[in-house]
């Protein structure tokens, strides 16, 4: 039934039509992962996704949470042992 429906959102109604109307979101998509790879805004997002979980598992609540992960990625330094110092640096120990 949610198939049927589908289809006649999209307003097909041959397997021809359904062929090209798939073919085109497959390469949009194609598109779209081509751009992002070209720009480094897939890296610096995970990169940012990354420090933050790291911060996360070395201790940080809160707002240390996206300051820890900032001072990382400003050194080019994902792991748990420098979140670890960095924590201790920012609560004075």
């Amino acid at each position: 039934p949610k198939a049927r429906v589908a289809l006649k959102i999209l307003g097909v109604a041959t397997a021809r039509e359904l062929a090209e109307v798939v073919a085109s979101v497959g390469l949009a998509q194609n598109l779209g992962a081509l751009r992002a790879l070209a720009t480094e805004g897939i890296q610096r997002g995970h990169m940012s996704l990354h420090a933050r979980n790291v911060a996360i598992a070395a201790g940080a609540e809160g707002e240390m949470i996206d300051r820890v992960a900032e001072i990382m990625v400003a050194e080019g330094v994902v792991r748990q042992s420098r979140a670890e110092e960095i924590l201790e640096e920012i609560r004075g120990g």
